[in-house]
């Protein structure tokens, strides 16, 4: 990738924004893969440690959520990061929504007013900015190996539901990320944060925070004959809906929980100013 992607310049970025020491960042860097993940992998079948990331411009087979693919053309970012989360095998989502949290979190302190869409979507001015894919590996009920994709869109083509953030950044008066290099530097350094909260903090907390960057928070969903509010989201990472009935009571309204896949929101809005 020499001539596009300057390794020392993500380096002294990550230096000089980090707060934790959580993740080592051991970088490996191409111009083009088949996938981040699976490339990943492959080198966590090396003996590749917890930190080590798979970074590139393009993907010429990138999965998406439930095997679906992800068009990933050249000027996009696409990065995976090894994680050894050492969590329930059924709490994988938890990895995801940290994820997403602390992406989220970096691009807003740097005036990029990114929302997230339930479960794993970055979000700017309603449309898709990028998305995140955590594969796991299971031993003995815990997840022991884990790789979370994050593909952000750059200065590549998006569809008509899509933004990338060189071509947002050309309206803006200020503009937040310089390069390709610095967006980077945010998505690692996100991913870092949200694995510190997660595990230093709690998921009570995360889904907090969490919940507060949610742009679905308050959507009326139909499911069936049933319809509801958004009002949050499980530690399974299922979608918590609070079911309008037909009368008023005393008691608290049933909820519905949602599992990932099972309903699909749509880009329709973006969150306020931050």
């Amino acid at each position: 990738m020499a001539g596009e992607f300057n390794q020392q310049k993500l380096e002294t970025a990550l230096q000089t924004a980090r707060k934790y020491g959580y993740l080592p960042f051991s970088l490996h860097i191409f111009s083009t893969v088949a996938s981040t993940n699976k490339t990943l992998w492959g080198l966590i079948d090396q003996g590749a440690s917890t930190g080590s990331v798979v970074i590139a411009t393009q993907q010429t087979a990138g999965r998406g959520q439930w095997g679906r693919q992800w068009v990933s053309p050249t000027g996009g970012l696409y990065v995976s990061v090894a994680l050894t989360p050492k969590v329930d095998a059924n709490a994988s989502y938890q990895i995801t929504l940290a994820t997403a949290w602390g992406i989220a979190c970096q691009l807003r302190e740097s005036g990029v007013n990114v929302g997230i869409k339930w479960p794993n979507d970055l979000v700017l001015e309603g449309r898709k900015l990028g998305g995140i894919l955590t594969e796991t590996k299971v031993s003995q009920g815990q997840i022991s190996q884990a790789v979370v994709g994050v593909g952000i869109n750059w200065s590549n083509s998006v569809p008509e539901t899509g933004i990338n953030l060189e071509s947002w950044q050309a309206d803006q008066i200020h503009k937040p990320i310089s390069c390709l290099e610095t967006l980077t530097s945010k998505v690692l350094l996100g991913i870092e944060s949200g694995m510190v909260c997660l595990f230093q903090e709690g998921i009570s907390i995360l889904l907090s925070r969490y919940s507060e960057l949610l742009v679905n928070m308050g959507d009326r969903v139909h499911v069936n004959d049933l319809s509801g509010i958004v009002v949050g989201v499980t530690p399974q990472g299922d979608l918590r809906v609070s079911l309008e009935t037909a009368c008023v009571t005393d008691t608290k309204a049933p909820e519905l929980y949602l599992e990932p896949g099972t309903i699909s929101l749509g880009y329709r809005r973006s969150l306020g100013t931050y």
